[in-house]
């Protein structure tokens, strides 16, 4: 059946396709944030250690949010290592970062998805599609309040 949501087949599939990098970025940051939630070492192993955690728990929703929105535009959502790994900013960690290389590269990554929400809001703006700006910015307030944090933790 034709999906009819008021929102141009066009314009959905743009909208999707930037959705795509914001889900291959929230979800090469949540893997990274996991990664450095097992292996931080240091001074900073408890503090560092739990709000890891918190993040990558909230990560781990985001990108059901942000592929489920993508779903509801009538469109597949990328979802392979590859794909990710194709469409996605943020890098993968080394492997060898100190616990500072760690914050350090976070922050990196939450300012990274922070980049690629704003970039798609014209495009949900322009289409009047609120639910997708709505997510938007819902992830650009948290990315950037975790952003602030970790800053905080280098200054």
């Amino acid at each position: 059946m034709e999906l009819n949501i008021g929102i141009s087949k066009s314009d959905r599939e743009e909208i999707a396709a930037g959705l795509g990098h914001l889900l291959a970025d929230s979800y090469t940051l949540y893997l990274k944030t996991h990664n450095y939630h097992w292996n931080v070492e240091g001074p900073q192993f408890n503090t560092l250690h739990q709000m890891f955690e918190t993040h990558y728990m909230e990560l781990a929703t985001a990108v059901d949010e942000i592929a489920e929105r993508i779903r509801a535009l009538g469109l597949k959502a990328p979802a392979s290592y590859s794909a990710f790994q194709s469409l996605a900013t943020v890098k993968e960690a080394s492997g060898d970062e100190t616990a500072d290389d760690m914050i350090r590269e976070l922050l990196l990554g939450q300012e990274a998805v922070t980049r690629t929400a704003r970039k798609l809001m014209s495009a949900a703006n322009t289409a009047n599609d609120e639910p997708t700006a709505d997510l938007l910015t819902q992830r650009m307030q948290i990315h950037e309040k975790n952003a602030w944090m970790l800053r905080s933790m280098l200054a």
